[in-house]
């Protein structure tokens, strides 16, 4: 595969992959990922746990250095430009980052700030953002005070202070109570639509993945195994557009259950 992005391209990986040494011997967590992912996109990456999701979303976000294949995000390329990608790129952690002690406000300003922009300028996105994400009563409220679902705005927020091109989205509503799941699906859906953000998202809740994902990456064993829209999976793997992708999943993978929910989202 080529490298090189056209423009109707956020990602582009070819052969990418990442061997960790250990002292049993080398591990082979991603063997040679192959995908693009178009710009405006919203692609789901599924995998059952040591799939190499994580590993590969790390490689893509420059956290971790690949020990083989190429790859071009937003534009640059992941080995040569990795600063230049960062600055294309959001990241939400699935642990989040924000510190408890300090108030709403003042997360999003120093993020600001870290980003170059001046201190009143930091001040005008932060109230911005605030607006956007449904946090402007809370700006002056303690991270510690906000309950899940706000602190994931919050996550999602930082990420996006730098009006990043694609959005990289690590289990954003694990944990989350249904009702704040499904403000997040609305949240990520409206980034994309008034923003034209690219969207990144792993993801172990199937649900979520068949209500947000364009299209879904399915990796096993560190490669791609199966991509399609949900209901072409569903369809090719499960024999009918109207199966669940849950039985898609097991299908592919020949692995049971990634996720069930006690409690079902409307979509």
């Amino acid at each position: 595969m080529d490298s090189s992005l056209d423009s109707s391209d956020s990602i582009r990986t070819s052969g990418l992959a990442r061997t960790f040494t250990t002292p049993r011997g080398p591990v082979e967590a991603v063997r040679g990922i192959d995908l693009t992912v178009r710009r405006g996109e919203i692609l789901g990456f599924l995998g059952p746990n040591g799939a190499g999701k994580t590993t590969t979303l790390r490689m893509l976000t420059t956290l971790l250095a690949p020990t083989g294949g190429t790859a071009t995000v937003a534009g640059h390329d992941l080995a040569r430009d990795p600063r230049d990608v960062r600055r294309r790129t959001g990241y939400v952690a699935q642990s989040g980052g924000v510190d408890p002690a300090v108030s709403v406000r003042e997360e999003l300003v120093t993020q600001g700030r870290l980003y170059g922009l001046r201190k009143a300028e930091a001040a005008a996105r932060a109230d911005e953002l605030a607006h956007e994400l449904g946090l402007t009563g809370l700006l002056d409220r303690p991270c510690a005070a906000l309950s899940g679902g706000q602190r994931r705005r919050l996550d999602i927020a930082m990420a996006l202070t730098h009006r990043p091109e694609v959005l990289f989205l690590d289990e954003p509503t694990t944990g989350l109570d249904p009702g704040s799941r499904a403000d997040l699906w609305d949240l990520v859906r409206r980034i994309r639509a008034e923003w034209g953000t690219t969207v990144f998202l792993t993801t172990h809740y199937l649900d979520e993945a068949d209500a947000l994902a364009d299209r879904l990456v399915v990796v096993d064993r560190g490669t791609v195994v199966a991509e399609g829209t949900p209901a072409e999976l569903k369809t090719r793997y499960a024999g009918s557009a109207g199966a669940t992708l849950q039985d898609a999943f097991l299908a592919i993978t020949g692995r049971g259950p990634v996720e069930r929910d006690a409690a079902p989202v409307a979509v």
